[in-house]
């Protein structure tokens, strides 16, 4: 698999954890809420009538220019940097359509989110849904997409230059004694100093719920009375969020690779680490069936322990890569991971495992810069700051000190033998944020919204199953559709099933039946 197709899968699949969605009609009457859960937040957001202040937002015109990409549009839309000033300054965020290519009558624009959070919508929508949408769908929906705010082109955060995201990325996340700890520590203390230095005017303004607003605008200024969706892995929370805050103007929400917003930081770490393990379990069957396993032709249960070996022995003698950078346990467990998210780049892994493993690591560290989105030049996208800024924001963090998750790694271990040590330590890293969280777990009913789609797939590693089956039962028009398979989300990975029953929803609004499994 070329490595530029991983990373569209990978960049568009981090979900909350952070290792590691006519007329000018509008806003609430009152200020940005405290959170998403709170009862202000939810009576505030459902008022009908866009206050006074907000009017300049919800009724400005878009410029619609060309993108330099045929067929797309762009345009640059206006938000408050922060709700609770509407009066203050201003943040723009960038937007991109493809108008309805016909036949039939339009629906309406189809706002797409691939995830992340810190995955562009806007070079999505251009690199795939805009072209790459089941042609019915684009024919009668303006495909559009919205980097959120702190994303791509919307005024990225920034947190640490390319070395500097290089010697962070290496950093033992497998810490044996106290000074491995300290070390640790102070990489995700570097990383948070460098985004409140980099992008401090912004960070306190990239919540979900911010982010759900300027959808909110940007549904009134495209002239849509409900907001139609698709959203994929974290897509899916922006969505539910969306739905919570403006119940009455849900159109027909996807909600693909769910995340469950009930669950603390802890728990969707662990959760999640859980996930990976399955989606291991997985790999590691299909590969001890083939002659070429690098991890033995023996058992499930042997191939993991001979993962966990070279992960030890990478700890102790990072392999050369043929570059600067060699591959310590760091990158060699974030390779891994990344190809967790497809199995399509399943024969890639074992490839760049077989190099690896005989000590010559550049096709793993490919791999693992993928999932960062590295470039050649040694420079990095903003994905990893965008997730770290939002999911900050969104939760409080999982421990408030490295005792915390010392005293975790027994559970994470238990959820996932092969990676549960190192994504227990990941989950450190909000503990040193410096814009407190104004977010909070909690359930999401969205009393009132039209019948929204919840997909979950059963052996998705980022966004396990049980999370989709709780979304669409706290979802109170939820429907669950269930994909029985491998790999990050379902629609568009090959299953007519599962495309026919979200097309039918997208072009009728009408859902699949409830208990509905594809495979």
């Amino acid at each position: 698999m070329d490595s530029r197709r991983l990373l569209r899968t990978s960049a568009t699949a981090l979900a909350a954890a952070g290792l590691i969605l006519s007329g000018c009609t509008g806003g609430s009457d009152a200020a940005a809420p405290a959170g998403p859960g709170s009862a202000s937040a939810r009576q505030a957001a459902s008022a009908s009538a866009s206050p006074e202040a907000l009017r300049k937002y919800y009724g400005q015109k878009l410029a619609w220019r060309d993108c330099g990409v045929e067929g797309f549009q762009c345009a640059t839309l206006r938000a408050p940097l922060d709700y609770a000033r509407p009066d203050g300054p201003e943040i723009k965020l960038a937007v991109s359509r493809v108008r309805a290519s016909g036949p039939g009558q339009r629906i309406g624009s189809l706002l797409v989110n691939p995830g992340g959070p810190g995955g562009s919508a806007v070079d999505y929508l251009q690199g795939y849904a805009g072209i790459g949408y089941p042609e019915p769908v684009r024919a009668r929906y303006d495909m559009v997409a919205v980097d959120p705010r702190g994303v791509g082109r919307s005024e990225p955060v920034d947190c640490l230059t390319g070395p500097e995201m290089d010697t962070y990325t290496q950093v033992d996340q497998t810490p044996d004694d106290t000074a491995e700890v300290d070390a640790l520590a102070a990489s995700f203390r570097r990383f948070a100093a460098g985004c409140e230095k980099r992008s401090g005017a912004v960070l306190p303004h990239v919540s979900t719920v911010e982010t759900a607003r300027d959808m909110d605008i940007l549904r009134a200024v495209l002239g849509d009375e409900r907001l139609h969706y698709v959203g994929a892995s974290y897509g899916t929370f922006l969505g539910a969020t969306y739905a919570e805050l403006f119940p009455g103007r849900v159109g027909r929400l996807v909600l693909d690779g769910a995340m469950d917003p009930s669950l603390s930081a802890l728990d969707l770490n662990r959760d999640q680490t859980a996930g990976f393990e399955t989606a291991f379990t997985a790999f590691a069957a299909d590969c001890v069936t083939r002659p070429d396993c690098p991890l033995g032709t023996g058992s499930v249960a042997e191939a993991g322990e001979a993962l966990r070996t070279f992960f030890r022995t990478t700890d102790a003698a990072p392999v050369p890569t043929g570059e600067d950078r060699e591959l310590g346990e760091s990158l060699a467990t974030t390779g891994v991971i990344a190809a967790m998210y497809d199995e399509g780049a399943w024969p890639q892994l074992r490839e760049a495992l077989t190099r690896a493993i005989g000590g010559e690591g550049s096709a793993l560290l490919a791999l693992a810069d993928s999932y960062y989105e590295r470039e050649p030049d040694g420079s990095y996208a903003n994905l990893m700051f965008a997730n770290a800024a939002v999911n900050c924001l969104d939760l409080p963090p999982a421990y408030q000190d490295p005792a915390a998750a010392r005293r975790a790694v027994p559970s994470f271990d238990k959820a996932s033998p092969v990676f549960g040590t190192g994504l227990a330590w990941a989950a450190l890293n909000c503990t040193y944020w410096p814009s407190p969280a104004t977010g909070r777990p909690h359930r999401i009913t969205a009393e009132g919204a039209a019948p929204i789609l919840v997909v979950g797939t059963t052996r998705d590693p980022a966004t396990p199953y049980k999370w989709a089956r709780s979304l669409a039962d706290q979802l109170s028009s939820g429907t669950l559709l269930t994909y029985e398979g491998d790999g990050h989300t379902a629609y568009g990975r090959g299953s007519d099933c599962v495309d026919t029953a979200i097309n039918t929803y997208l072009l009728e609004g009408t859902p699949p039946a409830e208990g509905k499994r594809c495979s």
